[in-house]
């Protein structure tokens, strides 16, 4: 008898989790050096393809044996990516679907591959029959999209940083293991106030049936970093800035650059409250208090989409704004663009560079 039906759950992310992580970021000796690059603040979609799908989760079938989840009793664990089926390859969630269809038989086991952190290994799964219809007990997805903010462009690699944190699947709580991924246009629509307890968030319109901008070649603790491909025209009305280290931050005024409405980078204050200059990367290296009134009306402060957006002081770029808190939506934290350069590759000149040039 052939199986045409396979019950599981699909799931597309449409929000980012972000943890705060530290580490250290090793510099190679010839890694290239800038003492100015292009300040962003343009909302962009972002959407990141795992190769294969994710296990994102599982669900119980009630049986005459009790409840039970065949995809759990197999040694699946949230995270997992699923990249084979019978020694097939699968992309996405329709190419999986597919190749289970094909079972025939009744006591078909399925041969799943499965890559987990660093490691893949086989897994057999066998479906549970109910009324002619194979269950697996499976939550899948295949991508994750969503907003942020680009905070710079270095024009002479086609270099990018964006969002200032790592992006983070929903259910799993874990880094999104990528093999590819792309940015795109996108419009902020509306954005939900934020308050304390509640944070706010930008609503935007974007396809990612759209032209690329840019690649996404990396998702770490300090953003999402690749290069543009197609999109320098956002930035060819700007010009670059000097950036600065971590040492060089003081507490004091500063100004943000986002977006609150179409495509329009705008200007707003904000304070530096406190920023720690190191030695070891951080991404909780200050804390930001919006003060602009305009800004407050408009969103009650920090909200979700406004990560990556550009920190500027005295003329220069020195960070982004990477997370609210959730018992203050004025206040957040923020990452020195010194860590956010060096996972782009890029390495701050010392000041005898920056003097010769």
């Amino acid at each position: 008898m052939i199986r045409s039906r396979v019950t599981f759950f699909m799931i597309l992310l449409v929000s980012f989790i972000t943890p705060f992580a530290s580490g250290t970021i090793i510099l190679a000796e010839n890694q290239p050096t800038v003492t100015h690059v292009i300040p962003g603040g343009q909302s962009v979609g972002v959407q990141l393809h795992t190769s294969g799908v994710v296990v994102a989760g599982f669900s119980e079938i009630k049986t005459s044996d009790g409840e039970i989840s065949p995809a759990k009793q197999s040694g699946l664990q949230v995270g997992d990516i699923i990249i084979r089926v019978n020694q097939a390859k699968i992309e996405n969630m329709s190419e999986f679907t597919s190749l289970l269809e094909r079972m025939t038989e009744k006591s078909d086991t399925v041969e799943l591959m499965v890559k987990r952190k660093e490691n893949i290994f086989p897994i057999n799964l066998k479906p549970y029959e109910i009324d002619d219809e194979l269950k697996l007990g499976l939550f899948i997805k295949d991508a994750t999209a969503g907003i942020g903010t680009m905070t710079f462009y270095d024009p002479k690699f086609q270099k990018y940083g964006a969002l200032g944190h790592r992006i983070t699947d929903q259910h799993s709580k874990k880094p999104m293991d990528i093999y590819n991924g792309k940015i795109v246009r996108s419009q902020v629509t509306s954005i939900n106030k934020g308050e304390n307890g509640v944070p706010g968030e930008k609503k935007a319109r974007f396809s990612m049936k759209d032209s690329s901008l840019g690649t996404i070649q990396k998702n770490s603790d300090f953003g999402i970093f690749g290069k543009i491909t197609k999109g320098s025209e956002l930035f060819s009305q700007k010009k670059p800035i000097p950036v600065a280290s971590s040492d060089e931050v003081k507490k004091g005024k500063a100004k943000i650059y986002t977006v609150i409405e179409g495509d329009e980078v705008e200007t707003f204050d904000v304070e530096i409250i406190s920023s720690k200059p190191s030695q070891k990367a951080a991404t909780k290296g200050m804390i930001i208090k919006v003060t602009d009134e305009r800004l407050l009306k408009k969103t009650g402060g920090i909200v979700q989409g406004m990560s990556g957006s550009p920190i500027i002081q005295d003329g220069k770029l020195v960070g982004a704004i990477t997370h609210v808190f959730l018992n203050d939506s004025k206040s957040g934290y923020g990452v020195h663009v010194e860590w956010m350069l060096n996972e782009a590759g890029l390495q701050i000149a010392d000041k005898q560079t920056a003097l010769a040039s």
